[in-house]
């Protein structure tokens, strides 16, 4: 199984994701998120630092590979590749 990473840019639109798709959202994630309220600056280094700490443990525990949903923002998931190492 690949897991599917999200890179985190815009809270509205995890948010609508999450609702349509029925993926929770960790507690500690949405606080953080709201707390930022409109400061997309703060929302997209939180996620990308977020994101690429998850990418990280799911590859150090195995995880044959991953799926990035670019959502239309390929330079975030880039972003992703590269603070990755790949």
């Amino acid at each position: 199984m690949v897991p599917g990473i999200m890179p985190i840019l815009n809270s509205s639109q995890l948010m609508r994701f999450s609702d349509a798709t029925g993926a929770e959202i960790p507690r500690w994630i949405r606080l953080r998120l709201q707390a930022y309220g409109d400061d997309v600056t703060s929302i997209r280094a939180f996620g990308m630092d977020v994101v690429t700490r998850l990418c990280e443990q799911l590859r150090d525990q195995g995880a044959p590979g991953l799926h990035f949903y670019t959502m239309n923002q390929s330079a975030a998931t880039l972003e992703l590749c590269d603070r990755l190492g790949l």
